[in-house]
């Protein structure tokens, strides 16, 4: 190999960094091996990357959703069985890998005979076996075998690399198979390959934002994710709402809590969290004993109206509590924060309690109610000492929860405001722009930011308000601003002139329950828009996209989730239960292979039982939204690119090895001995 002056040059610049990569590979031989390596790694098949976004606790939508990989799975089986089973018997398989457990069981219930049952596992974990091959296919052998399950990783590799079709290894691997059953381990054997082909099915899920509020159990879909092997989070409003909570924004508590018992879930707070809100309910029962909180009983299902017939009217007590101590504590923030420019959202000094309105802009408005027994019209906004000693217990309970914590650590872990990944832009809900198009400056702290640094900017702010500032100074703007971010008009994760809670609940004149969005979301059609925004966040590429949700895109008005030419998609198509008369469908998911994107529209979840029990699989209609001419390979990809930069580091390494600037030496395996 002929080494030129530039190549010296660059080893001779490089020289310290190189010698520090000199350790991992110590010698022509090893630097060599790696270069092979990852030049084969670059050569493999884009792996799939599964998008989700406003999941709003929908626990079993979520689950089957991400155990089917958006119609992935089916797909795959569809395509290897096509020619050899029949509809029924692919669907079959599809729930097993689903849903293993509950469909062993079932199988169990049918099959009584023992012989029939050996042969039913036979057959099965050939199939599996099958499967598994081939979602395994774009990975390197290594990687396959990380993410194997212990107890039968070396099993699992035999089986993945013989081939059947050869005669003398048919043998073998019948033998395997039929050992596995002999010794009684067919049924965990099952569920450690169905659990392997769903993590091979996706190799990296991206959720856009709102895992929290409105559905029964964000705190299941958080245990899901706290253990999936590769996921990163774009932080929703929602979400920015419970990591203020967890840091111990009083504001952000009382919201909580509201938006808890608005959709009859207390138990997520009580039962997920180890919340104590036997205070509030004590407080509520003291204040509003004899008032019967209409407007404040519980947004429920059919069945779920059923089992909380009794408790409702407490909960709407509850509600109505603290949804009184939410505006005072608001109001605190506000009157702190004038920079805020929220003081249209003080309005209880505003009603007139003697004739049972209130008056806004110099127009009056009939109230709903006017019975607020811990409210001085003299001083509308103070807390009562029972409320102040409410709000510390519900502060203390907060911050003391050990699983909110664990919870929140991952949405910092994996999460951030937005991100950018081979070539598409992700975040929750918009960037604020002017009315021509152009980004909008925000004002934080006397600063103006917009664009990316505007959400790098928010970004830090939030981190700051959970783990506390760096320098060990006053982080009290950081807590404030968590707060803004749930509900200010300039926030990135809200952008509309108002979150109009106030008028929603006590106000009959509907006009004034109008939240007006942000110039971006009329102005996200336009190309020339989307192209600017992308710009600016440096996202490169012929096909580049933004992704994101939190308005829900309303597909039974003829709405389409795909926007700007294709340049931006949004795939909040209602998830939650609460959107989806709104919506027509039970959301959106994407799913972006080494063939290109698809857009999967979704039909409600029915249940796991009939899931398992009936084969029936969520509805799902396939849109192709771009399909490349040729297929993506890693190279073409943000790690591919990482992998370039690592060989080309390499390649130095093996000219200073050439030239002796350094000394090669033996490789020894690292041990933990002294």
């Amino acid at each position: 190999m002929s080494i030129n002056q530039s190549e010296i040059k660059s080893v001779s610049d490089d020289l310290r960094y190189l010698k520090l990569l000199s350790r991992n590979f110590p010698n022509i031989a090893t630097a060599s091996t790696e270069i092979i390596n990852l030049e084969a790694i670059l050569n493999l098949p884009k792996g799939t990357e599964h998008f989700l976004a406003d999941l709003h606790g929908e626990y079993e939508a979520f689950q089957h959703v991400l155990r089917n990989a958006s119609g992935t799975i089916k797909r795959k089986v569809k395509e290897i069985f096509n020619d050899s089973l029949g509809s029924r018997e692919q669907k079959e398989l599809c729930t097993l890998i689903y849903y293993p457990e509950l469909k062993l069981e079932l199988v169990k219930e049918e099959i009584d005979n023992d012989d029939d049952m050996r042969d039913w596992y036979f057959i099965t974990i050939n199939r599996l076996v099958k499967v598994c091959r081939n979602v395994s296919s774009k990975y390197t052998r290594s990687k396959v075998h990380k993410a194997l399950p212990f107890d039968f990783s070396y099993i699992i590799q035999e089986l993945l690399h013989e081939s059947t079709s050869d005669p003398n290894k048919q043998g073998y691997v019948d033998v395997i198979v039929r050992t596995i059953i002999s010794t009684c381990r067919a049924d965990d054997f099952i569920v450690a390959m169905c659990n392997l082909i769903q993590q091979l099915t996706i190799d990296l899920l991206h959720i856009l934002g709102d895992v929290y509020d409105r559905g029964p159990s964000p705190d299941k879909i958080m245990d899901i994710l706290c253990t999936f092997h590769n996921y990163d989070i774009q932080w929703g409003n929602h979400d920015i709402l419970w990591m203020g909570a967890a840091a111990g924004n009083d504001c952000c508590i009382a919201n909580v809590i509201r938006i808890a018992m608005r959709y009859g879930n207390q138990a997520v707070l009580e039962d997920g969290y180890g919340i104590n809100l036997l205070p509030l309910a004590t407080f509520a029962i003291d204040h509003y004993a004899d008032d019967p909180c209409k407007p404040f009983l519980p947004k429920v299902g059919d069945t779920a109206k059923d089992s909380m017939s009794k408790a409702k009217h407490l909960i709407a007590q509850m509600h109505k509590a603290i949804s009184i101590v939410q505006f005072k504590l608001e109001a605190e923030t506000i009157k702190r924060r004038p920079d805020f420019d929220m003081a249209d959202r003080l309005l209880l000094d505003k009603v007139d309690f003697d004739r049972n309105v209130i008056v806004i802009d110099g127009k009056e408005y009939e109230m709903t109610d006017t019975n607020f027994p811990t409210v001085d019209p003299k001083d509308p906004f103070r807390l009562t000492e029972d409320e102040r000693t409410l709000v510390k217990k519900l502060h203390n309970s907060f911050v003391d929860s050990e699983k909110l914590r664990k919870h929140m650590d991952a949405m910092f872990r994996n999460g951030c405001i937005f991100n950018v990944v081979n070539g598409n832009l992700l975040y929750h809900a918009s960037i604020p722009l002017n009315a021509d198009g152009t980004l909008k400056d925000v004002a934080i702290q006397g600063c103006k930011y917009h664009g990316k640094s505007l959400l790098k900017k928010v970004g830090a702010l939030i981190r700051e308000a959970y783990f506390g500032a760096d320098d060990g100074s006053d982080n009290s703007f950081a807590m404030d601003y968590v707060w803004y971010l749930w509900c200010g008009k300039d926030s990135p994760a809200f952008d509309k002139d108002k979150m109009a809670t106030f008028e929603r609940y006590f106000i009959k004149d509907k006009a004034t329950h109008k939240e007006t969005k942000g110039y971006y979301y009329t102005l996200r059609d336009s190309e020339e828009v989307c192209d600017r925004i992308l710009d600016e966040f440096g996202v490169q590429g012929q096909f580049r996209h933004i992704i994101n949700g939190h308005v829900p895109v309303k597909t039974i008005k003829g709405e389409n989730p795909i926007k700007a030419n294709g340049k931006m998609m949004v795939i909040d198509g209602g998830f939650s239960k609460a959107y989806q008369p709104e919506t027509g469908i039970a959301g959106y998911t994407l799913v972006y292979h080494s063939r290109g994107f698809q857009l999967v529209q979704h039909e409600p979840f029915t249940s796991i039982t009939k899931a398992v029990r009936e084969g029936q699989d969520i509805k799902s209609t396939i849109q192709l939204v771009e399909m490349t001419n040729r297929r993506m390979m890693v190279k073409d990809t943000d790690i591919g690119h990482e992998l370039e930069l690592q060989i080309k580091d390499l390649q130095q390494l093996l000219v200073a090895y050439r030239l002796g600037i350094i000394k090669e030496r033996a490789w020894r395996p690292i041990t933990n001995k002294q």
